[in-house]
This record gives C-alpha cells, sequence and structure tokens, in this order.
C-alpha cells in the first residue's frame, strides 16, 4: 500500500528541507521522515511536519521528525507562510512560530527578495556553556558543550576538516546520543582563522547522522560560544558549505543576551510523494 504525502521543499542555505502539508499521526512520523529523507524518494537532510497550534500568539507550529529544534526549519516554515500570504518584493512581515525542542515562541522576520526569503530568526539562547577537554581515542580533545533544554551542541575548533577529525566526531556523536538522553547531537568543526564550521548532526530518534550543508541551530551556538569566549558581542558571518549564515549574540555584561541568525530560503519543489506504508498502518485504516 502506497501512503500519498503532500510536501514542501526548502533549500535554507543548502540545508534540504521537506515540510510535510498533510496530517499524520505522530507515531508515524519517523517512518515518513526517514522515507522521505532517502535517496530514492524526495532527497532532503531533515523533514519537519506542520501542525495545528497549541498556543495563540503564534501562526504556525512546526514538529520536527525527530521531536529536535532546528533553526533552518522555523525559516523554511516562515519563508511558506509568507508566501502562503502572498508577500509582495521588498515586503516583510514578522511571524511568530511555536517549534519542537524549545518552550521559546521563535520570531521571524521574514523579507522577499528576488525568488527567494530573507529571514532573521530569534534563537534559543543556551542554558549552559562550559569548556571542558576529554581524552577520546588515545587524544586530548578540547571542546566547549553547549547545552540548550533538549538538545547539545558541541563546538571543537581545528586547523582543518581532515578524515580522521571527522570520522572522530561521527563516533562520538553516536556516543553521546547513547548516553545523554537528548533528541539531537551536533558536533560543531569551527575553524576560527577562515570563520568556517562544518556541521555534524545526529538525531538519536532516526538514527540520522548528516554532514549539513549548512545548520541554523549550529551557527548560532558557534555565535554564543565566541560572545562567552570573548565577553562582547559578536556580528559574524559563519561560512559553510551552502553558504553563509549571518549570526548576532548579545554580550550583556555577564551573560549571553538575544541571539538571531540571518539566511535566505529558497522553495525549490512541492507536490506528492508515494511511500510505502508499514503493513501495521493498513491493519489500522482497514
Amino acid at each position: 500500500m502506497k501512503q500519498e504525502i503532500d510536501f514542501i521543499k526548502f533549500s535554507p542555505t543548502q540545508n534540504m528541507t521537506i515540510l510535510v502539508k498533510t496530517d499524520h499521526a505522530a507515531e508515524n512520523y519517523n517512518h515518513i521522515a526517514t522515507r522521505l529523507m532517502s535517496y530514492d524518494n524526495v532527497y532532503a537532510e531533515q523533514v519537519g511536519f506542520i501542525e495545528p497550534t497549541r498556543r495563540p500568539e503564534a501562526v504556525a507550529r512546526l514538529e520536527m521528525a525527530g521531536g529536535e529544534f532546528c533553526g533552518n526549519a522555523c525559516m523554511a516554515l516562515a519563508a511558506h507562510h509568507a508566501s502562503e500570504a502572498g508577500l509582495a518584493q521588498q515586503e516583510s512581515m514578522d511571524i511568530m512560530l511555536e517549534v519542537s525542542g524549545t518552550d521559546q515562541l521563535i520570531m521571524c522576520h521574514v523579507k522577499k527578495q528576488q525568488h527567494e526569503y530573507n529571514c532573521q530568526v530569534t534563537m534559543p539562547v543556551p542554558k549552559q556553556i562550559e569548556q571542558r577537554t576529554i581524552r577520546y581515542e588515545g587524544i586530548e580533545l578540547d571542546m566547549v558543550i553547549i547545552r540548550y533544554a533538549e538538545f547539545i551542541h558541541i563546538v571543537i575548533e581545528v586547523d582543518d576538516f581532515d578524515d580522521t577529525m571527522k570520522k572522530r566526531a561521527q563516533t562520538l556523536a553516536r556516543l553521546l546520543g547513547l548516553t545523554l538522553g537528548d533528541k539531537l547531537i551536533g558536533i560543531l568543526l569551527y575553524q576560527s582563522h577562515l570563520e568556517e564550521m562544518a556541521p555534524l548532526i545526529y538525531v538519536p530518534e532516526l538514527d540520522s547522522l548528516i554532514w549539513e550543508r549548512g545548520c541554523g541551530s549550529g551557527t548560532a551556538s558557534v555565535g554564543a560560544y565566541l560572545a562567552w569566549s570573548q565577553q562582547r558581542q559578536i556580528t559574524q558571518y559563519i561560512k559553510q558549505p551552502g553558504g553563509a549564515i549571518k549570526v548576532v549574540a548579545q554580550w550583556d555584561g555577564a551573560e549571553l543576551g538575544s541571539i538571531t541568525i540571518e539566511g535566505s530560503v529558497g522553495i525549490v519543489a512541492q507536490g506528492k510523494a508515494f511511500i510505502d506504508a508499514p503493513a501495521e498502518w493498513s491493519f489500522i485504516n482497514a
């Protein structure tokens, strides 16, 4: 039996993102997302589901497949809402979103420019930032651990993105996924002299481990790390494989203030996808 899925596909800094428009039971999200992300289907780095809002201040709700938070998916949903509202060239609007992985409502400022939408997103502020040195795979590994309510990012400064370091990051992400219980583990390799990041994102619920082309929440974490370590406001473009995302991290004298990211989103496809439904869905629907 084939299941029809109405979807829209976005490119926020080439972090290819699918948002599902049709209603589905939450217990089926993992299967739907895994199939849509696969090479022989729509193909993307992540999937979110558009749901009815639970809070009256929000105009839309986004539930990521693994229950994680995602800044680029917020930009994608804001762009979709602006498109549906008929936003004209050079016009802008503010959109409040309810998003999985955070209790904080997310404000997005969207402006239409040519065939894309420029989005500025107010991001969750980390609950804790700490410097650690651990012995891992026979070496001393310096890292900065950035903790949020339901996910964790680890920033590791490197001289280059060599294969040995990438393999080490992958095993570390899976190990932390097994031991910490967070909904998302991000290992952010960062070359400070080039202001460039290679983001590795692991979502344990989906067993999805991807070197992303762009990462909005990772960009926010690097900005938070730089503001925390230098104790000053940071305004910086963080280069990534798919382009650059701007981050502004405020420093309020003794702690982090607000954090915003800014990037562009293109709507690249929309339509129906067809996935194989598990046998138990047939039984339930019979």
